[in-house]
């Protein structure tokens, strides 16, 4: 491996590690924080519908992220592939980010965000908390499969 392919792996290993830890942060921490602002402030200030919309402007951002990483995986586990460095468990996890990443930003977040826009009554209804169910079930996927990445390509990187 050349020198400069090496710092392109450390580069890439350390952007899936910052993603994946952005993504644990808004989902386990941020979350939790906005949809409490009640226990916080001592009062409540805001709506249950108005920390939603604060929380899907965070996960919106996260997407423009996701995006990005998207883009790199592709490109890195493309010239991976194409150089004949390739492992089943390497290639299912770079799909599954690359297509629960797509998901995530281009599927599920436009869906929410046009029933938010809708207005309150719609986030109550069942077609929303089904579209938000699957959304988190899909962040599940693409947050393991993005661990599996990180993993299988720190083993090969310490070889």
């Amino acid at each position: 491996m050349n020198k400069y392919f090496k710092i392109i792996t450390i580069a890439y290993l350390v952007f899936l590690g910052a993603v994946l830890g952005a993504g644990l942060f808004a989902g386990m921490v941020v979350a939790p924080v906005i949809f409490h602002t009640d226990i916080w402030l001592q009062s409540e200030v805001l709506s249950p519908f108005q920390e939603g919309v604060i929380m899907t402007e965070n996960f919106v951002r996260l997407s423009y992220l996701i995006d990005i990483l998207i883009v790199s995986v592709f490109l890195y586990e493309g010239y991976k592939y194409k150089k004949f460095e390739r492992d089943m468990l390497t290639q299912i996890a770079a799909l599954a980010v690359i297509a629960a990443g797509l998901l995530f930003g281009h599927y599920y977040l436009p869906d929410i965000v046009t029933m938010q826009l809708a207005g309150e009554e719609m986030t109550q209804a069942s077609v929303f908390a089904n579209t938000h169910k699957g959304s988190e079930i899909n962040f599940k996927i693409f947050s393991f499969a993005l661990l599996v990445l990180i993993v299988r390509n720190m083993q090969k990187a310490c070889k």
